[in-house]
């Protein structure tokens, strides 16, 4: 992937729908079927030609994109929940591509999840579960762990446990994306109103 800002900053994009839908899930118990499935299947798309045809475009994260503009707003306060899940899932990106033998595992078990999902055409209850599952083989042993805050009736549920593994897995695909663009922690701090211009460009030209 070509590592340019903007292709960093719809990475990142992708990092904040994602963890922004795994809250709606956790406290209303459900959350926008098109921006899931966008960045879900960004987890499969292993070898897209550039980086807005991982998520299908870059109108499918238009909501990513709105909150990463407020999310760098410096005069506005950040959302405290939405950074931490980022924060963490970056945390785990890093320690996961240091285990070779976890990494193989994930890499082995999302092509074979792929090959479900093509089949039934759809992300359907399998899919989501089959995700899940190979999220927690994987992500979910290594430390520290997502703490997902919502509604224990929602979190309990098999169906949205499985949607929100899922969407933390797609977490982790963004993370993976953004360093292959080039992506610092330091940039986060330090190119803020850059990476905002960019943004707000991205979400003019969707």
């Amino acid at each position: 992937m070509i590592k340019t800002l903007d292709n960093q900053v719809i990475a990142l994009a992708g990092l904040a729908q994602a963890t922004h839908l795994v809250r709606q899930i956790a406290q209303r118990g459900a959350a926008d079927a098109g921006d899931t499935e966008a960045v879900v299947r960004s987890v499969f798309a292993i070898d897209a030609d550039d980086v807005p045809a991982v998520y299908g475009g870059v109108d499918k994260i238009k909501t990513g994109l709105q909150l990463l503009d407020r999310q760098l707003a410096g005069f506005e306060s950040p959302d405290a929940e939405l950074a931490r899940y980022g924060a963490t899932l970056i945390l785990l990106e890093r320690k996961l591509v240091s285990d070779p033998r976890m990494l193989e595992t994930l890499r082995t078990g999302i092509e074979q999840v792929k090959e479900q999902a093509e089949y039934f055409g759809e992300l359907n209850d399998t899919v989501y579960a089959n995700l899940a599952d190979l999220y927690q083989r994987t992500v979910s042993q290594l430390r520290p762990r997502v703490m997902v805050n919502g509604q224990p009736s929602y979190l309990t549920d098999s169906a949205n446990a499985n949607r929100i593994r899922a969407l933390l897995l797609a977490g982790i695909r963004a993370v993976v994306l953004w360093r292959q663009c080039g992506g610092e922690r330091w940039k986060l701090l330090f190119q803020r109103s850059a990476m905002r211009k960019e943004a707000r460009r991205l979400l003019q030209a969707s």
